[in-house]
């Protein structure tokens, strides 16, 4: 590109290569140095090639105003918000079009996510530029929607950022780009000082003259080559009576903030104070200091020294240092009074409130309360981070006397440093005002001390926090059904859990302000009641449903899909599962995404549908490592998935370290799904005696918690399995009860093919004839759909080939063990898929040609498979209904099924017969 900044040609070029291929560039150094020109530069080039350019240049005094430098950022995209879902759009005009609305805060992962969409959007079109000068400037609202959005289209657009550097030795990465996975490094560029030569251009366009050169270079010397500093370094020689000879010295001072304090100094006493209360504004408006007592005229002098510009409505500093130099100058009583004036003059009430907060030395209890109502307008806006700034203070200046506001005051900034993220000083606080409050007061504090640690991992404390703060709630009231509600979620224990949900739905059941958390009570309850081996009593799951309207709460929105799953109807769980994740794609709630992505690959695992699967233990993956998990559910899925497809070895060595480190974390949860992992690698290698072993802690283990309906943990088919193998009939005998136990109270397809299977393994091994059973289980088969569960329907075939060839029914096993062999096959069940093929060669079977139907058994077979009568058969390939009949009784028994419903899953594992 050309040229057009004195002494950066080499660098421009460099950005630009760098931008043309999406590379992120940061160009950084001290303040001064002429980020901001090469940055104009860089930004007016990719305006002239058609890019389209999002660019926003915050200022310190901005940091103060939610969304500002959002708002700039995506003004040329505000056409496309009415295209956003509904929640990103919402808070998306809140926001960046200043529209009111309906609800009552605004989340800022919903905004994240918007600024996400928008930009993918802008993606489709011309190459996209991101421009943000000044990046540690950006409010924090902005700067936590952009980080967000952009770590999520890093390889979508391009990104250029201009920061001041603070620290040379440990330089920071602006808005992580340093850690976007966009497959190109970050280019980070730091500006050099100008030479002798480039500091003439400099100074003779800033100043409109021209200095001698050995003058200009002992100006580049003593200002460190910084632009900027021999600018004001200029301007000092030029006011001086005379320019200095060489052997006197230049009006050096010790830093920029001094030659703008002489600057400062210079003007008459009327300008100084109109630029001083111009600095201390967030948007200095002319509007507002005309209400302060300031004429525009006063600026003049201040707008001949270069230091600001006067347009029709602002006041603009010639740089941010500047603004930030004169407040850093103003004496501290002098800022209070001038803060004062100022909260008497602005127009804006948040504003004002800033100044407020700023100019009270003394308790003042309507100072307070301004407060804190703009801090409730500023969390309303997304904005936590300001807001709990604004109720901490609000709280230092509520009177002594005001005991218990001063306490709500503190909570309430406790409540926004928790939105905000900042879990440890929202704990901190919370523990703070529990300490010393006591009843409805205390018992919030330690709800929201509950809250903070249950998100932090901390299910310990989370249970005593809340457990105490039960006993400081009066009784009978919401808050204490609220406490109970968050108690049944915390518990891991059913009957406790169950308790505290019975007690919240009791509660709760009157308060019109509790309708979503009384659903969640209500699912609560009916899920512990289950756990717990009572009935299940799904009108509570009805009601809740009605309850929660299309927007299920964090709390147990997921506990209808985990119901659905573990009754074996995962269409519908699936169905609820995406619903919920468009939702919170939609708000930006990651966490969220990432506890739906994980309940999706566990029922996608059941489903049979393990390439889905994959997919999602993938994605859950990738967003834990993000959100720093500890990647424990994904791990243990992914093992599973290992062990199905026969990777034995890596499944065993998951399970091995889930089990290490649920000892380090005393996890019960963690424990119990990889006791289950390892039983069943065990069981799938044929080591029969340690898969009894491990089968059996894992039982002792939930009968430990009191779990006795545990909904996702199906073992007793396999651990009946195992001990069959291993020889233990009398432990066969026992859980094969504990599993009648389990289907009598809650019959599913899962119960009901265990059942069978584990009758007929029993019936063999026992020397009972297995006839009775080997129908039954043809039979379960039979009304389990072929869709449900299919690998457990499978390895009911498996098991009644063993059971065949044991009886020495060579024909019947091998058509089992033949059509086993194909579904697992299907699924990608290796290890099974293996054992039934070595099963087949050992009956004497043609492994490469399993399945040999006719061609007139194929042709009524594919007919009969799409819903055919035996009539409209028989019409359509010119043979008889009796004749259509025989054909299908000898395809059920070479394919071993038993009846039409099983056609479809048989036939797809089967080459097409020509004719």
């Amino acid at each position: 590109m050309d040229g057009t900044i004195a002494g950066r040609d080499a660098v421009l070029d460099q950005v630009w290569q760098a931008l043309a291929v999406r590379q992120a560039v940061l160009l950084d150094g001290p303040a001064g140095i002429g980020k901001t020109a090469v940055w104009r530069a860089l930004v007016a080039e990719a305006t002239r090639r058609g890019w389209t350019v999002l660019t926003c240049a915050p200022t310190e005094s901005e940091m103060v105003m939610p969304f500002a430098a959002l708002a700039d950022l995506l003004r040329p995209l505000a056409a496309r918000i009415t295209d956003l879902p509904r929640p990103q759009r919402v808070a998306a005009e809140a926001v960046l079009l200043g529209t009111d609305t309906p609800e009552a805060v605004v989340d800022d992962r919903t905004i994240g996510a918007a600024v996400r969409s928008l930009l993918e959007g802008a993606a489709d079109g011309p190459p996209v530029l991101i421009a943000v000068d000044d990046a540690p400037w950006l409010d924090p609202p902005s700067e936590r929607a952009l980080r967000f959005a952009l770590r999520r289209v890093a390889s979508q657009v391009t990104t250029l950022v201009a920061s001041r550097t603070t620290d040379p030795a440990q330089p920071a990465v602006p808005l992580g780009l340093d850690q976007h996975p966009a497959g190109r490094p970050l280019v980070r560029i730091t500006l050099a000082p100008l030479g002798v030569g480039a500091l003439h251009h400099v100074l003779r366009a800033r100043l409109g003259t021209t200095l001698s050169r050995p003058l200009l270079a002992r100006i580049a010397h003593h200002s460190d080559g910084n632009p900027l500093l021999a600018i004001e370094l200029g301007r000092a020689v030029l006011r001086l009576p005379r320019l200095p000879s060489p052997g006197e010295d230049l009006p050096v001072a010790a830093s920029m903030q001094q030659l703008l304090a002489d600057a400062l100094t210079a003007l008459p006493p009327a300008g100084r104070h109109a630029v001083r209360l111009a600095a201390l504004c967030a948007s200095p408006t002319l509007g507002d200091l005309t209400a302060a007592g300031i004429p525009p005229a006063a600026f003049d002098p201040a707008e001949e020294a270069g230091l600001l510009a006067v347009t029709p409505t602002m006041v603009e500093f010639a740089h941010p240092v500047y603004a930030a130099a004169v407040r850093t100058n103003i004496p501290p009583g002098v800022r209070r009074r001038l803060h004062r004036e100022l909260a008497d003059a602005v127009a804006d009430p948040d504003e004002r409130a800033r100044h407020l907060a700023r100019c009270t030395a003394e308790p003042d209890a309507d100072v307070a309360r301004e407060l804190a109502e703009a801090a409730d307008r500023q969390r309303a806006r997304g904005a936590p981070e300001l807001a709990a700034e604004l109720h901490v203070r609000s709280a230092e200046l509520t009177p002594v006397g005001e005991v218990e506001e001063r306490g709500r005051r503190r909570l309430a900034a406790a409540r926004c440093q928790f939105d905000s993220g900042d879990y440890s000083a929202a704990g901190r606080v919370a523990d703070a005002v529990a300490d010393e409050s006591t009843g409805a007061l205390r018992a919030e504090a330690l709800l929201l001390r509950a809250v903070v640690a249950w998100c932090a991992d901390d299910t310990e404390l989370a249970v005593s926090a809340a457990a105490r703060g039960l006993a400081a709630a009066p009784d009978g009231t919401a808050l204490a059904g609220r406490l109970h509600a968050h108690l049944s979620l915390f518990r891991d224990a059913p009957e406790p859990a169950r308790c505290d949900a019975e007690a919240a739905v009791r509660l709760l059941s009157s308060s019109d302000d509790d309708r979503a958390l009384l659903s969640d009570a209500l699912l609560l309850l009916m899920f512990n009641e289950v756990r717990t081996g009572r009935p299940a009593r799904t009108e509570l799951l009805d009601r809740a449903l009605a309850l929660e309207g299309d927007d299920p709460s964090w709390l147990a929105g997921t506990i209808p899909a985990i119901w659905w799953r573990s009754i074996d109807e995962h269409e519908r769980s699936r169905v609820r599962l995406h619903r919920m994740l468009r939702q919170a794609t939609a708000r930006g709630d990651e966490p969220s995404q990432h506890e739906l992505i994980m309940h999706l690959g566990e029922t996608e695992l059941l489903a049979g549908r393990w390439a889905a699967a994959e997919a999602h233990i993938a994605a859950a993956r990738e967003l834990g490592e993000q959100l720093g998990t500890g990647l424990v559910g994904e791990t243990w899925m992914a093992g599973l998935l290992d062990a199905y497809r026969g990777r034995l070895t890596q499944a065993g060595q998951l399970a091995g370290a889930g089990l290490r480190r649920a000892d380090e974390l005393d996890d019960a949860w963690c424990r119990r799904i990889n006791q289950q992992l390892g039983a069943f690698v065990a069981l799938s290698a044929g080591r029969w005696g340690e898969a009894a072993t491990a089968f059996g802690r894992l039982a002792a283990t939930a009968d430990a918690l009191g779990l006795v309906e545990p909904l996702a943990l199906r073992f007793e088919p396999d651990w009946i399995e195992a001990c069959v193998g291993a020889g233990d009939l009398g432990t066969a005998e026992v859980v094969l009860e504990r599993l009648g136990e389990r289907h009598e109270r809650l019959p599913r397809p899962w119960t009901r093919l265990g059942l069978a299977r584990s009758r007929v393994l029993l019936a063999s091994a026992t020397g009972v004839d297995p006839s009775a059973a080997l129908d039954d289980l043809a039979a379960a088969r039979a009304e389990v759909p072929v869709d449900v569960l299919p690998l457990d329907r499978a390895r009911c075939l498996l098991v009644a080939g063993l059971v065949h060839r044991r009886a020495r029914r060579k024909r019947q096993a091998r058509d089992a063990f033949t059509v086993a062999a194909a579904e697992f096959a299907a699924l990608g069940a290796a290890a099974f898929e293996d054992r039934a093929r070595t099963e087949l060669a050992r009956v004497g079977a043609r492994t490469t040609a399993p399945l040999e139907l006719t061609a007139t058994e194929a042709r009524v077979a594919r007919l009969a498979a799409q819903g055919r009568t035996n009539r409209l058969i028989a019409d359509t390939l010119f043979i008889s209904p009796k004749t259509v009949e025989a054909n299908l009784a000898r395809v059920y028994r070479k394919l071993g099924i038993s009846s039409r419903a099983e056609l479809g899953a048989a036939m797809a594992n089967l080459p097409e017969v020509d004719g």
